[in-house]
Protein backbone atom coordinates (compact mmCIF):
# COMPACT_ATOMS: atom_id res chain seq x y z
CA UNK A 1 0.00 0.00 0.00
CA UNK A 2 1.38 3.28 -1.20
CA UNK A 3 1.43 6.25 1.26
CA UNK A 4 -1.38 8.47 2.81
CA UNK A 5 -0.50 12.00 1.75
CA UNK A 6 -2.58 15.26 3.25
CA UNK A 7 -2.72 18.68 1.93
CA UNK A 8 -1.58 20.97 5.16
CA UNK A 9 -2.86 24.80 5.48
CA UNK A 10 -1.31 27.71 6.54
CA UNK A 11 -2.03 31.33 7.17
CA UNK A 12 0.49 33.89 7.98
CA UNK A 13 3.01 31.38 9.01
CA UNK A 14 0.68 29.50 11.26
CA UNK A 15 -0.30 25.81 10.30
CA UNK A 16 -4.15 25.88 10.49
CA UNK A 17 -5.56 23.78 14.20
CA UNK A 18 -7.74 21.58 11.26
CA UNK A 19 -4.71 20.66 9.42
CA UNK A 20 -3.32 19.15 12.84
CA UNK A 21 -6.24 17.62 13.64
CA UNK A 22 -6.13 16.04 9.69
CA UNK A 23 -2.45 14.71 10.36
CA UNK A 24 -3.09 13.22 13.36
CA UNK A 25 -6.12 11.08 12.21
CA UNK A 26 -3.94 10.48 9.06
CA UNK A 27 -1.12 8.78 11.26
CA UNK A 28 -3.81 6.38 12.62
CA UNK A 29 -4.77 5.21 9.09
CA UNK A 30 -1.50 5.00 8.21
CA UNK A 31 -0.77 2.69 11.03
CA UNK A 32 -3.09 0.10 10.59
CA UNK A 33 -1.92 0.02 6.83
CA UNK A 34 2.15 -0.22 7.85
CA UNK A 35 2.49 3.01 5.64
CA UNK A 36 3.94 6.49 6.19
CA UNK A 37 2.50 10.05 5.78
CA UNK A 38 3.24 12.80 3.55
CA UNK A 39 1.94 16.34 4.05
CA UNK A 40 2.25 19.15 1.20
CA UNK A 41 2.18 22.93 2.35
CA UNK A 42 2.21 25.40 0.39
CA UNK A 43 3.51 29.11 0.76
CA UNK A 44 6.92 31.17 1.03
CA UNK A 45 9.16 30.02 3.75
CA UNK A 46 6.94 27.12 5.35
CA UNK A 47 10.37 25.03 5.74
CA UNK A 48 10.24 26.10 9.86
CA UNK A 49 6.68 25.57 10.59
CA UNK A 50 7.12 22.47 8.72
CA UNK A 51 8.44 20.49 11.45
CA UNK A 52 5.77 20.85 13.51
CA UNK A 53 3.56 18.61 11.81
CA UNK A 54 5.85 15.63 12.62
CA UNK A 55 5.10 16.12 16.07
CA UNK A 56 1.56 14.83 14.48
CA UNK A 57 2.62 11.67 13.10
CA UNK A 58 3.42 13.39 9.70
CA UNK A 59 6.75 11.63 8.21
CA UNK A 60 7.15 13.46 5.32
CA UNK A 61 6.87 17.79 4.15
CA UNK A 62 6.67 18.32 0.80
CA UNK A 63 6.84 22.34 0.83
CA UNK A 64 5.72 24.44 -2.34
CA UNK A 65 7.50 28.05 -2.94
CA UNK A 66 6.66 30.13 -6.08
CA UNK A 67 6.18 33.95 -6.58
CA UNK A 68 2.95 32.67 -8.34
CA UNK A 69 1.55 31.28 -5.82
CA UNK A 70 1.66 32.84 -2.67
CA UNK A 71 -2.20 33.11 -2.79
CA UNK A 72 -4.43 30.81 -3.58
CA UNK A 73 -5.66 30.54 -7.20
CA UNK A 74 -7.66 27.02 -7.79
CA UNK A 75 -6.32 26.95 -11.58
CA UNK A 76 -2.59 26.98 -10.60
CA UNK A 77 -2.49 25.40 -7.19
CA UNK A 78 -4.73 22.29 -8.42
CA UNK A 79 -2.06 21.74 -11.23
CA UNK A 80 1.05 22.05 -8.84
CA UNK A 81 -0.94 20.00 -6.30
CA UNK A 82 -1.81 17.35 -8.84
CA UNK A 83 1.98 17.18 -9.97
CA UNK A 84 2.95 16.51 -6.18
CA UNK A 85 0.56 13.61 -6.19
CA UNK A 86 1.70 12.32 -9.41
CA UNK A 87 5.38 12.23 -8.09
CA UNK A 88 4.51 10.88 -4.43
CA UNK A 89 2.07 8.55 -6.21
CA UNK A 90 -0.44 7.63 -2.60
CA UNK A 91 -3.36 5.75 -2.78
CA UNK A 92 -4.77 8.25 -0.68
CA UNK A 93 -5.36 11.67 -0.33
CA UNK A 94 -6.73 13.86 2.47
CA UNK A 95 -7.86 17.29 2.63
CA UNK A 96 -9.79 19.35 5.03
CA UNK A 97 -13.46 20.97 4.09
CA UNK A 98 -12.75 23.87 4.03
CA UNK A 99 -13.55 26.73 1.26
CA UNK A 100 -9.62 25.96 -0.45
CA UNK A 101 -9.97 22.53 0.43
CA UNK A 102 -12.95 21.52 -1.26
CA UNK A 103 -11.99 23.73 -4.21
CA UNK A 104 -8.41 22.53 -4.29
CA UNK A 105 -9.35 18.90 -4.41
CA UNK A 106 -12.29 19.12 -7.11
CA UNK A 107 -10.05 20.40 -9.51
CA UNK A 108 -7.33 17.92 -8.72
CA UNK A 109 -9.25 15.35 -8.65
CA UNK A 110 -10.48 15.98 -11.97
CA UNK A 111 -6.81 16.53 -13.31
CA UNK A 112 -6.33 13.17 -11.95
CA UNK A 113 -9.13 11.33 -12.68
CA UNK A 114 -9.67 10.23 -9.01
CA UNK A 115 -12.74 9.82 -6.81
CA UNK A 116 -13.68 12.10 -4.67
CA UNK A 117 -16.24 12.84 -1.36
CA UNK A 118 -16.22 16.22 0.37
CA UNK A 119 -17.23 16.92 3.97
CA UNK A 120 -17.27 13.91 5.53
CA UNK A 121 -17.21 13.47 8.94
CA UNK A 122 -15.33 9.90 9.39
CA UNK A 123 -12.33 8.32 7.86
CA UNK A 124 -11.87 4.66 7.69
CA UNK A 125 -9.65 1.96 5.83
CA UNK A 126 -12.10 -1.32 4.52
CA UNK A 127 -9.71 -3.81 2.28
CA UNK A 128 -7.02 -1.14 1.96
CA UNK A 129 -9.34 1.19 0.46
CA UNK A 130 -10.81 4.38 2.00
CA UNK A 131 -14.13 4.35 3.24
CA UNK A 132 -15.85 7.50 4.19
CA UNK A 133 -18.83 8.78 5.89
CA UNK A 134 -21.03 11.61 4.72
CA UNK A 135 -24.19 12.93 5.52
CA UNK A 136 -27.29 13.24 3.35
CA UNK A 137 -30.66 14.91 2.91
CA UNK A 138 -29.59 17.40 5.03
CA UNK A 139 -28.06 15.03 7.76
CA UNK A 140 -30.82 12.64 8.51
CA UNK A 141 -28.83 9.80 6.51
CA UNK A 142 -25.45 8.77 6.79
CA UNK A 143 -23.86 7.23 3.64
CA UNK A 144 -21.02 5.21 3.67
CA UNK A 145 -18.69 5.38 0.70
CA UNK A 146 -15.92 2.77 -0.57
CA UNK A 147 -14.03 5.14 -3.13
CA UNK A 148 -12.74 2.46 -5.78
CA UNK A 149 -10.25 4.73 -8.40
CA UNK A 150 -6.58 3.84 -7.86
CA UNK A 151 -6.18 7.54 -6.05
CA UNK A 152 -8.86 8.10 -3.68
CA UNK A 153 -9.73 11.22 -2.11
CA UNK A 154 -11.74 13.25 0.85
CA UNK A 155 -11.78 16.08 2.57
CA UNK A 156 -12.73 15.55 5.89
CA UNK A 157 -14.95 18.24 7.72
CA UNK A 158 -13.18 20.53 10.84
CA UNK A 159 -13.58 19.51 14.10
CA UNK A 160 -14.70 15.92 14.36
CA UNK A 161 -11.77 14.58 15.80
CA UNK A 162 -9.76 15.45 18.81
CA UNK A 163 -6.85 17.26 18.08
CA UNK A 164 -3.86 14.40 19.00
CA UNK A 165 -1.26 14.71 21.67
CA UNK A 166 2.10 16.01 20.20
CA UNK A 167 5.05 13.67 19.67
CA UNK A 168 8.41 14.46 19.68
CA UNK A 169 9.29 13.63 15.56
CA UNK A 170 11.73 14.98 13.19
CA UNK A 171 10.07 14.71 9.28
CA UNK A 172 11.69 14.66 6.55
CA UNK A 173 11.59 17.92 4.80
CA UNK A 174 11.63 18.21 0.67
CA UNK A 175 11.32 21.48 -1.79
CA UNK A 176 8.99 20.61 -4.41
CA UNK A 177 9.86 22.67 -7.85
CA UNK A 178 6.85 24.09 -8.81
CA UNK A 179 5.53 24.87 -12.28
CA UNK A 180 2.12 26.61 -12.28
CA UNK A 181 1.39 26.89 -15.71
CA UNK A 182 0.04 29.90 -17.43
CA UNK A 183 -2.15 31.79 -15.03
CA UNK A 184 -5.60 33.53 -16.09
CA UNK A 185 -6.59 34.73 -12.83
CA UNK A 186 -4.41 36.66 -10.13
CA UNK A 187 -5.58 37.14 -6.44
CA UNK A 188 -5.19 40.95 -6.62
CA UNK A 189 -6.27 41.96 -2.77
CA UNK A 190 -7.59 39.51 0.32
CA UNK A 191 -10.05 41.05 2.70
CA UNK A 192 -9.10 40.19 6.30
CA UNK A 193 -11.98 38.36 8.54
CA UNK A 194 -13.10 41.20 10.95
CA UNK A 195 -12.27 41.27 14.36
CA UNK A 196 -9.66 39.25 13.47
CA UNK A 197 -12.08 36.47 14.31
CA UNK A 198 -11.81 32.96 13.09
CA UNK A 199 -13.40 31.53 10.21
CA UNK A 200 -16.77 30.02 10.73
CA UNK A 201 -15.71 26.34 9.30
CA UNK A 202 -12.55 26.76 12.33
CA UNK A 203 -14.49 27.95 15.16
CA UNK A 204 -14.54 26.12 17.98
CA UNK A 205 -17.59 28.45 19.57
CA UNK A 206 -20.12 30.04 17.15
CA UNK A 207 -23.07 32.56 17.92
CA UNK A 208 -25.57 33.23 15.06
CA UNK A 209 -28.69 35.26 14.70
CA UNK A 210 -31.44 34.90 12.46
CA UNK A 211 -34.61 37.00 11.38
CA UNK A 212 -35.65 37.70 15.19
CA UNK A 213 -32.71 39.77 15.66
CA UNK A 214 -34.67 42.22 13.87
CA UNK A 215 -32.12 44.51 12.29
CA UNK A 216 -28.37 45.20 11.33
CA UNK A 217 -28.10 47.44 14.65
CA UNK A 218 -29.35 44.77 17.32
CA UNK A 219 -26.60 42.15 15.50
CA UNK A 220 -24.32 44.18 18.12
CA UNK A 221 -25.59 42.35 20.63
CA UNK A 222 -24.38 38.97 18.40
CA UNK A 223 -21.06 40.16 18.06
CA UNK A 224 -21.01 41.52 21.66
CA UNK A 225 -21.70 38.00 22.74
CA UNK A 226 -19.22 36.52 20.45
CA UNK A 227 -16.24 38.48 21.87
CA UNK A 228 -17.37 38.06 25.38
CA UNK A 229 -16.80 33.82 24.69
CA UNK A 230 -14.13 34.09 22.37
CA UNK A 231 -16.53 33.47 19.79
CA UNK A 232 -16.80 33.63 15.48
CA UNK A 233 -20.18 35.17 14.65
CA UNK A 234 -22.99 33.70 12.34
CA UNK A 235 -26.72 33.61 10.74
CA UNK A 236 -29.02 32.44 9.31
CA UNK A 237 -29.76 32.79 5.42
CA UNK A 238 -32.79 34.80 6.60
CA UNK A 239 -30.65 37.51 8.33
CA UNK A 240 -28.22 37.82 5.41
CA UNK A 241 -31.22 37.91 3.13
CA UNK A 242 -32.64 41.07 5.45
CA UNK A 243 -29.49 42.86 5.02
CA UNK A 244 -28.74 42.24 8.49
CA UNK A 245 -24.94 40.67 8.10
CA UNK A 246 -22.87 39.98 5.12
CA UNK A 247 -23.00 36.11 3.17
CA UNK A 248 -19.79 34.90 4.73
CA UNK A 249 -21.41 34.36 8.23
CA UNK A 250 -24.29 32.70 6.36
CA UNK A 251 -24.28 29.26 8.20
CA UNK A 252 -26.50 26.44 6.45
CA UNK A 253 -27.28 24.37 3.20
CA UNK A 254 -26.60 27.61 0.86
CA UNK A 255 -23.71 28.90 3.60
CA UNK A 256 -21.19 27.29 5.68
CA UNK A 257 -21.04 23.77 7.28
CA UNK A 258 -19.85 24.37 10.54
CA UNK A 259 -19.03 21.66 13.60
CA UNK A 260 -18.29 24.06 16.73
CA UNK A 261 -18.04 22.90 20.47
CA UNK A 262 -20.56 25.47 21.06
CA UNK A 263 -23.40 26.89 18.71
CA UNK A 264 -25.85 29.37 20.07
CA UNK A 265 -28.66 30.55 17.76
CA UNK A 266 -30.25 33.41 18.49
CA UNK A 267 -33.45 34.17 16.82
CA UNK A 268 -33.13 31.09 14.37
CA UNK A 269 -36.52 29.19 13.20
CA UNK A 270 -34.70 26.71 13.01
CA UNK A 271 -35.18 25.91 9.40
CA UNK A 272 -34.26 22.11 7.94
CA UNK A 273 -31.13 24.34 5.96
CA UNK A 274 -30.05 25.40 8.37
CA UNK A 275 -30.06 22.80 10.84
CA UNK A 276 -27.84 21.05 7.35
CA UNK A 277 -24.73 23.36 8.30
CA UNK A 278 -24.74 22.87 12.54
CA UNK A 279 -26.25 19.87 13.37
CA UNK A 280 -23.21 18.25 14.38
CA UNK A 281 -22.08 20.66 16.71
CA UNK A 282 -21.64 19.35 20.24
CA UNK A 283 -23.84 21.55 21.77
CA UNK A 284 -26.23 23.54 20.72
CA UNK A 285 -28.56 26.43 22.55
CA UNK A 286 -31.47 28.24 21.41
CA UNK A 287 -32.67 31.57 22.15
Amino acid sequence: MANILILCEQDKQKIKRYSFELAGKASQMAASLGCKVTAVLFGDGTENIAKELGNYGVDKVVTVSHKDLLSYSGESFAKVFSDIINAEKPNIVLGTASVTGKDLFARASAHLEAGLINDCTDLNISNNKLLVQKPAYAGKAIRQIIINTPVQMATMRPNIYPLPTPQANEPTISQFTADPGTIRAKVKETKEEEGGMLDLTEADRIVSGGRGIGSAENFKVIRDLATAINASVGASRAAVDAGFISHDHQVGQTGKTVNPSLYIACGISGAIQHLAGMRTSKVIVAI
